[in-house]
């Protein structure tokens, strides 16, 4: 007897390597500004910025692994792509104000960098499939 349940998961066949790559990137560069947040002092509001953009975009790469469909799984991409840009904007913003040096952001601005490239071509790639 079939049962008439569709379970909404994402195939196997959406997810490719850089995706996966994705998920232990993100979750690495969350755990990096978490800690690095811990050692900023004052500054909370600013700081809370930090965290929520930063730990946002592993979380929705993680949350288009579950997508309803490849649109919603766009959608999720995009929105850790937006997330990756605000993330950006805080760290220079700590910079700037003289909060943090230069010297301890580099290799935050570079995984940064790196996550945002990886997603803007998973993003790109799932349109061109979507046709």
């Amino acid at each position: 007897m079939r049962s008439n349940i569709s379970f909404d998961i994402i195939p196997a066949r959406w997810l490719t390597l850089k995706e996966n790559k994705l998920v232990d990137l993100s979750m690495d560069f969350a755990i990096k500004i978490i800690k690095l947040c811990e050692l900023i002092k004052g500054h909370y509001s600013l700081v809370n910025q930090l965290e929520r953009s930063a730990t946002s975009i592993g979380a929705n790469i993680h949350e288009a692994n579950y997508a309803h469909g490849k649109a919603d799984f766009i959608a999720k991409l995009q929105i850790a792509l937006k997330e990756c840009y605000e993330t950006e904007y805080w760290l220079e913003l700590f910079v700037k104000s003289e909060i943090l040096n230069r010297e301890s952001t580099i290799d935050l601005y570079h995984q940064c960098g790196t996550i945002r490239r990886i997603l803007i071509a998973s993003i790109n790639t799932a349109k061109e499939n979507l046709k």
